[in-house]
């Protein structure tokens, strides 16, 4: 096979204009023209990986299949090529300083002074160029954290600009994404950000080959011609990117604003088969015209920051989609739920979904809305802390246990219901030492878990410290709380289920990481056909 082609994918002018929705959009095009596609994201912060990041910093932390934590982008990898990611696909600034100092520490350096530059950016280099030296992709499309001008991103820009004078003229493509503001007072859109943008991408010695342009009007042409002239490319090459009505139209939008064509052009590519986006117009199509609607109510303690929970919104959304059904989600903060409130929250809801996370705050709210739910029998779904809850809340309330608790939240409890894993007893740093990634998990067939999958053998990621403790598994089960699933080879608990309930299933490991728009997660298509099922029977 040839050698890979690469895009880069920069920002300018703000922060959170949508990179990663560009080149997924982007990738998402050149796949359905038969090309093998992956996109990478290199992120200028210094921490190794997002896994010790407080949501709020950072949104979720994202995991492979390979138990990388990584950014939340690689899950918009995923849901739109369908297609999985792993370690190699997040690098971040800490990654790359961590390498260097572990090699300068072995003397690979033979006593040179390790500097910036070449060594910092030759290792940039090298993780830019692994995956496309793999023989497994056509086109890698690296997406650079941060804004052009970022103290933080001048090694990235730096590696690119090399990079770019290493490859043939032919072989990459940078692509700027900047903001077009509109001034109300003056009542137009301004030029003057992405100019200065590229000016500063300029300077440090990279020259976009495509701007895309954000955009709440459309770009008139002269506009589009004053940006060309102005920022040295073509005309043809600015293009429009309009705020959607949903991320899933972009690649849509994309394709109208031929992104993919200049792309193949500048990289002297020829589609290898008629583009097909048949099947993504399908997902639309139901997406854009439900003929249900229900009320979903997700507990959780990161609710104020929607990009927290955001592989689980983004799961709704495709299961939604699946069912035909407009999924209006509510978020409610665990911490304010009481025995006092709680029907006040959750009355009117056709199914919640309690979600995961780590510590105590919010704890006791979560079990409060499990409660409810169980006793009125309203659909109840729980993921990894969701799930833990759903025991503790079992054990207390069910089995009377009263001080029932997982150790994460109470390390004296009588009844250690929720316990740390052995192997994790001696762990000291908090870094990548979580059981992470991917692991087996057989159902129980007759199980609501095995009719949702249509299989006994399954293989789903995880993320935690903490598990069922199956010293309580004989009395949960004879109260009617059901293991479900069981990994074969610790026989640890995956998914509990309650008997004598219309929808009551939670699951240790998360589901959510891999829903895609083509492949809905089988456990959230279940979840709203049953909440569409009591909305209907409250309806009545």
């Amino acid at each position: 096979m040839a050698s890979a082609k690469y895009i880069f994918v920069t920002g300018g002018v703000t922060s959170s204009l949508g990179k990663g929705i560009i080149s997924a959009s982007l990738a998402k095009l050149l796949q359905a023209r038969g090309f093998s596609v992956t996109i990478q994201k290199f992120d200028p912060y210094i921490n190794i990986d997002p896994g010790t990041l407080n949501p709020y910093e950072h949104g979720e932390c994202y995991v492979t299949d390979d138990g990388a934590e990584t950014d939340l982008d690689l899950g918009h990898y995923e849901r739109f090529l369908n297609v999985p990611t792993s370690q190699a696909n997040n690098v971040t600034t800490g990654r790359i300083y961590h390498n260097v100092i572990t090699q300068e520490r072995k003397g690979a350096y033979l006593g040179k002074t390790v500097q910036v530059v070449p060594h910092i950016t030759d290792e940039i280099k090298r993780r830019m160029l692994a995956l496309g030296e793999t023989g497994e992709f056509d086109v890698v499309i690296t997406e650079i954290g941060g804004c052009v001008g970022d103290i933080e991103s001048l090694p990235f820009i730096e590696a690119v600009r090399q990079l770019r004078w290493d490859l043939n003229p032919s072989d990459s493509v940078v692509i700027h994404l900047t903001l077009l503001p509109y001034l109300k007072a003056a009542g137009e859109l301004k030029t003057k950000p992405t100019q200065h943008s590229v000016k500063a991408l300029s300077e440090a010695g990279v020259q976009p080959d495509i701007l895309v342009c954000r955009s709440e009007y459309p770009i008139p042409a002269e506009m589009r011609k004053k940006i060309a002239l102005f920022c040295n490319v073509a005309t043809n090459s600015v293009i429009e990117s309009l705020d959607a009505e949903t991320i899933y139209d972009v690649p849509l939008h994309m394709k109208k604003e031929k992104l993919d064509e200049r792309v193949m052009k500048k990289l002297k590519l020829t589609s290898r088969q008629e583009i097909n986006l048949d099947s993504w117009k399908e997902f639309l199509g139901r997406l854009k015209n439900p003929t249900e609607e229900i009320n979903i109510a997700l507990v959780g303690k990161y609710v104020e920051l929607p990009d927290a929970y955001k592989s689980i919104i983004e799961s709704f959304i495709h299961a939604g989609a699946a069912n035909e059904c407009k999924v209006h989600l509510k978020t409610i903060q665990s911490e304010f739920i009481s025995p006092e409130n709680v029907h006040m929250h959750l009355e009117g809801m056709d199914g919640v979904l309690v979600a995961p996370g780590f510590g105590e705050r919010g704890f006791e709210g979560k079990l409060e809305a499990i409660r409810y739910v169980r006793e009125s029998k309203i659909p109840f779904f729980g993921i990894c802390l969701g799930m833990q809850c759903a025991a503790v809340e079992f054990a207390r309330n069910v089995l009377g246990l009263k001080d029932a608790a997982s150790t994460e939240m109470n390390p004296s409890t009588p009844h250690p219901v929720i316990d740390m894993m052995e192997e994790q007893k001696s762990v000291t740093e908090k870094g990548g030492t979580m059981r992470l990634g991917s692991y087996v998990c057989d159902l129980k067939k007759g199980s609501k878990a095995f009719q949702a999958y249509g299989k006994s053998h399954i293989l789903e990621r995880h993320r935690h410290r903490y598990e069922f403790n199956n010293q309580y598994l004989k009395a949960f089960e004879e109260a009617g709380m059901v293991a479900s699933g069981i990994n074969p080879d610790t026989g640890l608990v995956e998914v509990i289920e309650l008997q004598n309930h219309p929808w009551f299933v939670a699951a240790q490991y998360h589901p959510e990481l891999k829903s895609t728009v083509l492949t809905p997660h089988p456990l959230f298509v279940r979840f709203i056909k049953a909440a569409i099922t009591q909305s209907k029977n409250k309806n009545k």
